[in-house]
């Protein structure tokens, strides 16, 4: 073993000499090896910004809900199976809160009822349009996760009485209050008049997902005084045990059935919508960054490897009389490979190494002219890019290291 380890060092220190001898061979060498783990790097980060991105726009709204709604979330093109379907009464979120309180050791905890619409909001001659507008109850402050930077969430009291309050997000309250604070003024919704009483902190958008920074919500009686005629756009949010999200939906899809009183053979005529549904439509997304990272990576690992092979081989061509020498002297054949094989992975550890220090970079740039797509240039990435690195070396630099430790000494030492 300590002979073995005294090859593996000595061989090392023999590429090392090698590369600072031919200082720019072994940079163009690498450069292929350099593309291919910046490629490998990049769409790592991009797979985990996108992840990390969607994973904080939702955060807001809570990931232990679930949507009862008429329309399906990820089966848009096949809407004419849904248009005459019954809307979402406000009234079963009641109906189902008394079967929760019912059966204390339910997977359900709570049905918020919710309605819907895009509205204009007003402040004198500050002005926001197509702003997502949410009329509630006040149990939405209990199952979201937002905190609020000014004000706070309407109460119980405000809510029953379908009071003219409101809660704004953060960057509706940047357009309509520059500089000064929000809560306490009036806002202007649908050309009535509601007074701000809390602004969200920030939480960030991305990839057009809504936020709480462009929402308004309202008491729920307010909203449906003034904006609603009916049930259109109405829908529950239910909070449910995030351990037993399987079983909530099952309890669920049985009390809407008995609320909508479905017999055994009928369909479901509403659907139980999750936030995973958003992260499946951005699959395709993700599987297209992969799918290019991973053919760019491969051109440029495999041209990169050829290109060190070839090197490798002409290296050991230079140094056949080296080789012989060697032999004659008492070297064997796995010394001879070792030293060969070792070369070529130092080229392309280097390689990687100033690939993951050139990724790590532009993924820094990246961030600061984009601050809004959160990349993460992880640890696992760098431990990743390292291994593909050795891998691709002991490819490129095996069979001209095995051509070397075969040479023939007698052979080796009169090569002119």
């Amino acid at each position: 073993m300590s002979r073995l380890l005294l090859e593996i060092s000595e061989s090392f220190r023999i590429a090392s000499a090698q590369i600072r001898a031919n200082k720019l061979r072994s940079a163009l060498t690498a450069l292929g090896v350099i593309i291919g783990i910046v490629a490998v790097s990049l769409m790592g980060t991009a797979i985990k910004g996108i992840d990390a991105g969607v994973d904080r726009s939702l955060s807001g709204f809570g990931d232990d809900l679930l949507y009862v709604t008429k329309w399906p979330w990820s089966d848009e093109r096949e809407w004419w199976r849904y248009r005459n379907r019954k809307p979402i009464k406000i009234e079963y979120g009641q109906k189902i809160n008394e079967w929760i309180a019912e059966h204390p050791g339910s997977a359900l905890k709570r049905a918020i009822p919710a309605a819907e619409r895009f509205s204009s909001v007003i402040r004198g001659e500050y002005r926001v349009n197509m702003i997502y507008t949410l009329g509630t109850t006040e149990d939405y402050a209990r199952a979201i996760r937002s905190e609020m930077t000014q004000g706070r969430f309407f109460s119980d009291l405000e809510a029953e009485a379908g009071r003219n309050v409101c809660v704004i997000g953060y960057d509706i309250a940047d357009a309509l209050f520059p500089n000064e604070p929000a809560v306490g003024r009036a806002v202007r919704i649908g050309g009535q008049a509601f007074e701000v009483v809390g602004v969200a902190s920030r939480q960030g958008s991305f990839l057009g997902l809504w936020s709480w920074d462009s929402m308004v919500v309202l008491p729920l009686n307010a909203f449906r005084r003034y904006f609603s005629s009916g049930d259109d756009g109405s829908q529950l949010r239910v909070q449910v045990d995030p351990l037993r999200m399987d079983e909530a939906k099952d309890e669920l899809r049985g009390l809407m059935r008995r609320v909508r009183q479905l017999g055994p053979e009928a369909n479901d005529d509403f659907e139980i919508n999750e936030q995973g549904a958003i992260r499946e439509q951005l699959d395709p997304i993700k599987n297209g960054i992969a799918l290019a990272g991973f053919f760019i990576t491969g051109l440029a690992l495999f041209v990169g490897a050829i290109g060190i092979m070839n090197i490798t081989y002409v290296s050991v061509k230079e140094r056949t009389r080296e080789i012989g020498t060697r032999k004659a002297l008492g070297a064997r054949r796995r010394t001879i490979l070792l030293q060969f094989l070792i070369e070529a992975v130092s080229i392309c550890l280097v390689g990687g190494i100033a690939g993951l220090a050139l990724a790590g970079g532009l993924a820094a740039l990246i961030a600061t002219v984009a601050p809004a797509f959160p990349l993460i240039f992880s640890t696992g990435l760098v431990v990743v890019g390292l291994i593909i690195s050795v891998l691709t070396g002991v490819f490129s630099g095996f069979a001209p290291a095995w051509q070397a430790s075969k040479l023939d000494p007698v052979v080796a030492l009169r090569y002119e």
